[in-house]
């Protein structure tokens, strides 16, 4: 038999890694840009020529031709590129991405729960049978196990003592409300503070559009007033020069949650914590920048309480630890019975994802 050896190439070797570390870049990039793909492919060109990964092998335009090639950008008709729907999936799954990483490389990330019960969906731990335990969930290695044990080999007889059934989960609809605070204090002092709210937001909605189809996901921007944005617009949102009208955000979500039929609501809020302005009756936003203004910040109290009294529990992401903001968060968690984070940027993804998934499960004994 023949052997033919061609000369080791390890450029072509390598290609595939070059590949997905320039789509990681590429994708934080356009996150931190608002959606620019030019923008973005400048930038990326920059790094690429500073860090060697481009040569004369592989450059910019190389990188291009790619994208254009795997339907992830597409010319836009004024001489330059936009994300098609495929591009805008693919962020979202690297946002996807970014946070599960970091949940595996965190040993409390997974929130392990001691109890559990019947349900639909079987885990790998087992119990000791009870009655009403269904029998199509019997393990039989370890039932059969026990039988040997207590009797020995020759005699198998196997007891309601022997018994072991798989433990399983019930896992019910949820429907969210992620609100962002896009206020100018987002970025305030050159602290970026919008973009790993949009990663977490991304990270969400590629999350239940691919594990938890049934369940419903909103995402409501705030700034002087408060608006629902979709899925798709979200890597082109961008930090404006707003106050913050939490409770306006509020008031919105509390209205879409109402509507939906799902067992679980909740709303999730990214925010520096610093509400300063406030929808009048007549429609006017009352604005202070100045502090926190007690009639402002009784206002929001009062929204927080309001979602209390209809069954919505409202978890805040908080993005600074100013004292005073803290203070405003802990009497606002108090009052709706949620909870609170101070988390720092580059967890923030993990534990909000680490918390929507513990909050949509329900254990049944």
């Amino acid at each position: 038999m023949d052997y033919r050896f061609s000369e080791f190439d390890p450029w072509a070797q390598g290609l595939k890694k070059l590949l997905e570390q320039l789509m990681s870049i590429f994708n934080q990039l356009l996150l931190a840009l608002d959606g620019d793909v030019d923008a973005s492919l400048q930038y990326l060109d920059q790094i690429g020529r500073k860090h060697g990964f481009f040569n004369e092998r592989f450059d910019i335009q190389d990188f291009k031709k790619y994208l254009e090639g795997q339907r992830s950008i597409a010319r836009d008709g004024r001489g330059g590129y936009a994300l098609t729907k495929k591009g805008e999936r693919e962020i979202r799954s690297s946002s996807l991405d970014q946070v599960f990483g970091s949940l595996d490389r965190d040993p409390e990330g997974q929130h392990r729960v001691q109890s559990a019960g019947v349900g639909l969906e079987r885990l790998p731990e087992t119990k000791a049978w009870s009655f009403g335990d269904p029998l199509h969930q019997l393990e039989p290695i370890e039932t059969l196990s026990n039988a040997v044990k207590r009797g020995g080999i020759d005699d198998i007889t196997i007891r309601e003592e022997d018994l072991r059934v798989y433990e399983t989960e019930h896992l019910s609809s949820c429907a969210t409300v992620l609100m962002i605070d896009v206020s100018h204090s987002m970025v305030l002092y050159g602290e970026d503070r919008i973009t790993p709210a949009k990663r977490v937001a991304l990270a969400l909605c590629e999350l239940i559009t691919t594990k938890y189809p049934k369940d419903a996901l909103h995402v409501i921007l705030f700034g002087d007033t408060a608006w629902e944005v979709s899925m798709s617009e979200i890597p082109y949102l961008s930090a404006g020069p707003y106050h913050t009208n939490t409770r306006a955000g509020l008031q919105l979500a509390r209205d879409i949650l109402r509507r939906k039929k799902q067992a679980n609501r909740q709303i999730i809020m990214l925010t520096d914590g610093k509400p300063s302005a406030l929808t009048e009756r007549d429609g006017e936003v009352y604005k202070n920048p100045f502090g926190l203004d007690r009639r402002v910040v009784n206002k929001t109290l009062e929204e927080a309480d309001e979602c209390r009294r209809i069954g919505i529990p409202i978890t805040t992401f908080m993005l600074t630890s100013d004292p005073l903001l803290v203070d405003f968060v802990e009497q606002f968690t108090q009052l709706n019975r949620g909870r609170a984070y101070y988390s720092e940027l580059d967890q923030l993804g993990s534990f909000v994802l680490v918390d929507y998934m513990k909050n949509r499960k329900r254990r049944v004994r």
